[in-house]
């Protein structure tokens, strides 16, 4: 029990200090990109789908990886070591790199941003969902403290970055160094079920999972609606910031605005594993799908900076149900044994993929359209892949962890 505890509490906090150290780099990404980098819409599109592009490659490699070392540690230790640099690559790297050449600097700055924050966060989820299994603990509890890890970061974000956007940077690379020492100071068995024999994972596995007419429908629940989330996030920012007399008005208040977010979120952590349990998890991800369709095609019918708080504020009820469902989706509809691919490839690859393209799509809309418009569209297009999705994804059932 108290092995089951320090589990716990390491992976919380190793949790906690990652999102700080995301949001520390990320939730004011657009605004540096188009304040401090001095890019377009469109070239800040152009960064997102390159950021989408990288993070498509590294997921399912992550998600193999772990399929197969179990819970060693190795991918933790890694991302630690790797978000340690955060500080002088944006700082000194980064933003020059994109001022050069757009591209060449998009390439860099994916492959950072990308295997260490974006395919990592959802590398450290998958890792925790089957920690959590081990070690008898809720997932749901687990994740609540990398949220409330994005939320303390980002309440501060708005303001340091009006004093100097760099010092955020380096409050990610701080935030790394604990998350190093956190993991390190922590005892993990690397078997996933000591003493039964499970079935190796081999490539073999992952083609046979691509002939699964039930993977692909996962597949476009992902692309068509979860996809949403962070099409509507990527450029929110910007346009959130544009509604004040003043840019730096506008970051300290969403600074707040995004901290209120999380923190609502994860409230909702707790609240989740029942509403899923109650629900069932194809219910969950439908309900969720709903209410982002909903909340994207509001953002885009009325404006006007507390309207769009409020929207924004909303997200606080999607990815909790989204996170929890999808997990209780594929061990009870898929093999356990394959979770990391199906989390890493199935959901949050595809998803990766529609942002390539839809990223760059997205910065167009809003520079010919704006922003009212594109989150119209938006909204209405995830209300008919979630509608869609309704007919496809399959009711809840059990399976077998071999």
């Amino acid at each position: 029990m108290m092995e089951n505890k320090r589990v716990y509490w390491a992976i919380s906090c190793y949790f906690f200090l990652f999102f700080f150290g995301f949001a520390a780099c990320y939730s004011l990404y657009s605004v540096w990109l188009s304040q401090t980098v001095g890019l377009s819409n469109f070239e800040t599109g152009v960064v997102f789908g390159v950021n989408a592009a990288v993070t498509l490659l590294a997921q399912p490699i992550y998600g193999y990886i772990l399929d197969i070392i179990g819970l060693k540690k190795h991918i933790l230790i890694i991302l630690a070591l790797l978000l340690i640099f955060a500080g002088p690559f944006f700082s000194m790297i980064y933003g020059q790199m994109l001022r050069f050449n757009l591209l060449l600097g998009s390439v860099v700055g994916g492959l950072f941003v990308g295997v260490g924050f974006q395919a990592g966060s959802s590398a450290l989820e998958s890792y925790s969902q089957k920690l959590s299994l081990k070690y008898s603990f809720e997932y749901g509890p687990t994740r609540m403290w990398g949220s409330l890890g994005w939320a303390a970061s980002a309440f501060f974000a708005g303001n340091l970055f009006s004093l100097n956007p760099d010092l955020n940077f380096w409050l990610a690379s701080l935030a790394a160094l604990l998350m190093l020492l956190v993991i390190l100071s922590v005892k993990i068995e690397p078997d996933f079920s000591p003493g039964r024999k499970v079935k190796p994972v081999s490539l073999r596995d992952f083609g046979s999972l691509l002939q699964q007419s039930d993977f692909w429908k996962l597949v476009f629940y992902s692309v068509g609606v979860s996809c949403a989330y962070n099409l509507y996030d990527q450029q929110y920012p910007t346009y959130f910031a544009s509604l004040f007399a003043s840019a730096s008005r506008g970051e300290q208040i969403f600074g707040c605005v995004n901290a209120g977010q999380v923190i609502l979120e994860a409230s909702m952590m707790f609240l989740a594993p029942k509403l899923v349990k109650y629900l069932g998890s194809k219910n969950s991800l439908i309900l969720a799908g709903l209410v982002m369709a909903i909340r994207i095609m509001l953002s885009g019918i009325t404006g006007g900076p507390v309207w769009l708080a409020l929207m924004k504020l909303a997200e606080a009820f999607e990815i909790p149900l989204i996170l929890v469902a999808i997990f209780k989706y594929l061990n009870q509809n898929f093999e356990l044994r394959l979770s990391s691919i199906l989390y890493l490839f199935g959901f949050q690859f595809s998803r990766q993929l529609s942002q390539i393209v839809l990223s760059i799509v997205m910065g167009k809309s809003y520079d010919y359209f704006g922003f009212s418009k594109s989150y119209l569209l938006l909204g209405l297009a995830v209300l008919i892949f979630d509608l869609m999705s309704l007919r496809l994804l399959k009711n809840d059932q059990s399976f077998s962890v071999n």
